[in-house]
């Protein structure tokens, strides 16, 4: 593809609810455009889009794809992102890069939760958008029911400049059109929504709405340049219709991303920071400006490398040039730059400011990384994510797989920065957490195809904790003969609860030498090593203090091992005195969900043995604040989405730890103990 003025690119998010047709879409865009010369369909696996096997087992898009297509004298870099919940740092991705959304309604199912989720995303974005209802052709497909829908949920400014032509072959009718129409159609409606549409075009312009209101006749030009500069101040958004399973109406539709959307420049300059000087710069979107590109996504292939792919926001990129990572602080060579649509590579010589493309085997560079010039270094706004909810914990099948996982794991986490993958300290698991069962199946079956390593995947292990309630004395003597030196060690401890959160206290108020000093540090480590493996289930002991206050020794048959034993017996003697109990950790849950899924949140969270702490007003959505045992919270991104309908988000951390409800801890100090026994 010839290189392109910055003014005359598209940089466009396909945007939807999933299963509404975004990937069929793209597709016929691609085919109309001459991109592809054979129109791929989903049920049959073999769209441009969707290449990952991944993809083509679920029938739906899990990553964002590059579809670039030129129409007329356009260069349209379509950006197809998932559109499933569990996939959103993808569509973050997508939205972070574009200059103007696509987004697509089902004309049957009308306005669905990924709508109105894909929806607010854009709006935080402040991209320009277009509204396509798609599958028009489909049984129950009912676009006037849809349009409503749209404008109930997303406002007036949503305006139809496209009605469906009544027999279903026709294609669209153009209400932009100075064209009349075949006598043969309805008049009555088409007037109708055409006054609708001048009268939304007119009040967006001072000139116009003068005009209008001294009854004078809008030319089609004087709409269409009015709708263009409304719609790019999102004052307007014109909802076109179609069907992209049949290809109806795409040529139309390429046209209005043409005329609506807007080009980079457009958008107006580039907001960066000035590295060297710390303050803000704004960086005009032309090719001779300095350079600044965002990577937004990492493919990891084992077999070709790392492929990086990225915007350039200003200046122009080249083939076989040096670049300097304001991130990472390195220079980094590029090498050959391609154009990517879907699994296929096109080599070019160089992206010009606001084109998208993508460079193989930067040694340096991770996704959300700026690349400049050296001598003028700048950052970008990287890709901003949601804080994953839903974890589970990873164990390698075999022996051999385990010290390649952390490897593997870094791999696709540079592929997907929206997983976030940490090893606990208190089980010793390794976590992968994400947005939901679906993400986290996907990571599993890429570390299988792409890297060979099978994982099976379980629920977290809790971090229980144990502690005392009384205080008591304990008092061992390690005593053994074996010939020659033996072994000696007398240790008498006190042991006394702390207040939550403490952790633990060692002190020592020994007189008159009951035990030489040298030795009290052995019996502060037998103490710690205790500690970490409890009397009850074998948890770590918090919240203790434990006070060496008298002992004897032996001149010859004392030594650091056997005092460091003493102390070990003597912890573990007194904390089964001083009536141990189990702590489980307590989490802060804040919940946000639509009104009338209150009731239901609020049930859910008494069964889990939740606390509501207080709950306040956002417009239409209620913020729950509760508290809540991390047992009952691990499936709970699983469960809030199956109550609200995905209408709900929440967040959680850590809050402190409590004592477990004394039959719940009976069965924890069971399950622990059959778990021991058979080597878990």
């Amino acid at each position: 593809m010839e290189a392109l003025r910055t003014e005359n690119i598209r940089n466009v998010v396909l945007l939807s609810h999933s299963g509404t047709g975004k990937t069929s879409l793209a597709e016929a865009m691609l085919y109309d455009s001459g991109a592809i010369s054979r129109l791929g369909k989903v049920e049959e696996g073999n769209t441009t889009s969707d290449f990952e096997p991944e993809e083509t087992k679920r029938g739906s898009s899990v990553s964002l794809s590059l579809l670039p297509l030129k129409w007329k004298e356009v260069k349209i870099n379509l950006l197809d992102a998932p559109g499933y919940f569990d996939f959103i740092g993808e569509m973050k991705s997508g939205i972070r890069v574009a200059d103007g959304a696509l987004l697509l309604v089902c004309a049957a199912s009308g306005v669905e939760v990924g709508t109105e989720l894909a929806w607010r995303y854009a709006d935080e974005a402040g991209l320009p958008r277009l509204i396509f209802i798609n599958k028009i052709d489909r049984e129950n497909a009912d676009f006037y029911r849809t349009l409503s829908q749209i404008e109930a949920r997303f406002g007036r400014k949503c305006v139809a400049i496209q009605l469906p032509h009544p027999s279903p072959d026709d294609g669209v009718l153009d209400l932009l059109s100075p064209e009349p129409f075949d006598e043969a159609i309805p008049q009555e409606k088409i007037e109708t929504y055409r006054e609708k549409l001048v009268e939304a075009v007119a009040e967006t312009n001072d000139e116009l709405v003068t005009k209008y209101l001294e009854g004078e006749e809008l030319s089609a030009e004087e709409l269409r340049q009015a709708l263009r500069v409304a719609t790019l101040e999102g004052k307007l958004i014109p909802i076109l219709v179609g069907s992209a399973l049949n290809n109806k109406a795409i040529p139309q539709l390429l046209d209005a991303i043409c005329d609506f959307l807007p080009s980079p420049k457009d958008r107006g300059k580039v907001k960066v920071r000035n590295t060297k000087l710390d303050e803000e710069e704004e960086l005009p979107p032309e090719g001779d400006a300095p350079l600044s590109a965002l990577v937004f996504k990492t493919i990891a292939d084992p077999y070709v490398g790392r492929l990086s792919c990225l915007r350039v926001y200003s200046g122009t990129l080249k083939s076989d040039s040096t670049v300097w990572n304001t991130n990472k602080g390195r220079a980094e060579r590029v090498g050959q730059l391609y154009l990517l649509r879907g699994k296929n590579q096109e080599p070019v010589e160089s992206l010009i400011a606001g084109d998208i493309g993508a460079v193989a085997k930067l040694s340096e560079t991770s996704t959300g990384d700026t690349l400049c010039e050296q001598n003028h270094p700048v950052q970008l706004v990287p890709v901003e994510f949601p804080h994953p909810n839903f974890s589970v914990a990873v164990y390698p099948k075999t022996k051999a797989d385990v010290d390649k996982l952390g490897t593997v794991l870094a791999k696709l986490n540079e592929e997907d920065p929206s997983i976030v993958i940490h090893k606990e300290p208190d089980t010793g698991e390794t976590l992968i957490s994400g947005f939901g069962e679906a993400q986290i199946e996907v990571v599993a079956e890429k570390m299988k195809r792409k890297f060979a390593l099978e994982a099976e995947l379980r629920p977290p292990k809790i971090p229980y904790k144990e502690t005392i309630t009384t205080s008591t004395k304990a008092e061992y003597k390690h005593k053994k003969q074996t010939g020659g030196h033996g072994q000696y060690g007398h240790v008498f401890l006190e042991l006394t609860p702390l207040p939550r959160g403490s952790g633990y206290q060692f002190e020592e108020t020994i007189v008159g030498g009951a035990i030489p000093k040298n030795f009290i540090p052995a019996v502060e480590k037998g103490v710690a090593e205790a500690l970490q493996e409890g009397v009850l289930a074998g948890y770590p002991i918090v919240d203790i203090k434990v006070t060496l206050y008298d002992g004897s020794y032996h001149p010859v048959d004392s030594s650091d091992i056997s005092f460091k034993i003493a102390g070990s017996h003597a912890l573990r003697k007194g904390v089964q005195q001083a009536n141990p109990v189990l702590l489980e950790p307590i989490m802060n849950v804040k919940i946000t969900v639509p009104d009338e899924f209150t009731g239901d949140i609020l049930g859910d969270l008494n069964s889990k043995r939740g606390r509501v702490l207080g709950m306040s007003r956002q417009g239409d959505l209620t913020v729950i604040e509760a508290q809540a045992p991390m047992a009952e919270m691990l499936r709970y991104a699983v469960d809030l989405r199956s109550m609200t309908q995905g209408r709900g988000t929440y967040t959680i951390e850590f809050s402190h730890y409590e004592e477990v409800p004394p039959h719940l801890a009976q069965k924890i100090i069971a399950e622990a103990r059959e778990g021991a026994k058979e080597g878990r």
